[in-house]
């Protein structure tokens, strides 16, 4: 019996827990859901609740019809998010393995930002200080998640081109970054590691390093201008 019930935890036979939450970390019907959500006290992984705020959702004009926004205006809009908040929290927290952002419209998912960092302590760490800061004037609400493995939380029939249900599916719609800035974040950790290998400086040096960095890149600096002369959106703060 305590066998069968193992095979069945987090699928959709076991009637005592929630699949969705145990696959996607979050459930439309959140607090009552018949089911038990079994959040986890560690975990590799940080959810941060409806972080990204999608300009072609909320802008509207005066007279309450959608503005236009471009796709090219929302991939430069979305790659200076994911950017900010990718660096943010692999320089402050921990190396990030992966980071996904759900582009679903149900109030469950809308905006969720998904941080796999690479160990647990991190996360950790992570959740414990994000939980006193905020970002774009609004207060940041993280927890730990029960995802680890976003090939099962993830919508297939959406990678395809062919889910019926557009936003509002219950399973994540990954918004995807540019494959730049995709190349430029996750080689951030080959550059460090090649780093420690030709010199093993101190560590007060090695802080220098990473500001000197941030300093330096092109990328970081043409988002903070946009910052800066747009919207102001993307600033992290501390209560």
């Amino acid at each position: 019996m305590a066998e069968y019930l193992a095979s069945i935890f987090g699928t959709e036979k076991d009637k005592v827990n929630c699949s969705f939450y145990f696959k996607i970390g979050a459930c439309r019907h959140g607090d009552r859901c018949s089911r038990i959500h079994n959040k986890p006290t560690f975990s590799q992984t940080v959810l941060i609740l409806n972080l990204y705020c999608n300009p072609q959702n909320s802008a509207k004009s005066a007279d309450g019809s959608h503005s236009t926004v471009s796709d090219e205006e929302m991939q430069e809009h979305y790659d200076n998010f994911f950017e900010e908040v990718f660096v943010e929290c692999e320089d402050r927290y921990g190396e990030i393995e992966e980071m996904n952002v759900c582009d679903n419209l149900g109030d469950h998912l809308v905006g969720n930002v998904y941080i796999k960092f690479k160990y647990e302590e991190d996360a950790e760490k992570a959740v414990v200080d994000l939980n006193n800061r905020w970002f774009g004037g609004r207060a940041i609400n993280a927890e730990l998640s029960p995802v680890t493995d976003f090939r099962e939380a993830c919508c297939r029939q959406y990678e395809m081109g062919e889910c019926t249900r557009s936003g509002f599916c219950n399973f994540m719609h990954l918004k995807p970054i540019s494959r730049e800035l995709r190349r430029e974040l996750y080689s951030r950790k080959r550059r460090r590691l090649g780093s420690r290998s030709r010199s093993r400086r101190s560590h007060s040096r090695s802080r220098s390093r990473r500001r000197e960095y941030r300093d330096n890149s092109a990328s970081l600096e043409r988002f903070r201008s946009h910052s800066q002369d747009k919207e102001r959106e993307g600033r992290f703060g501390r209560f």
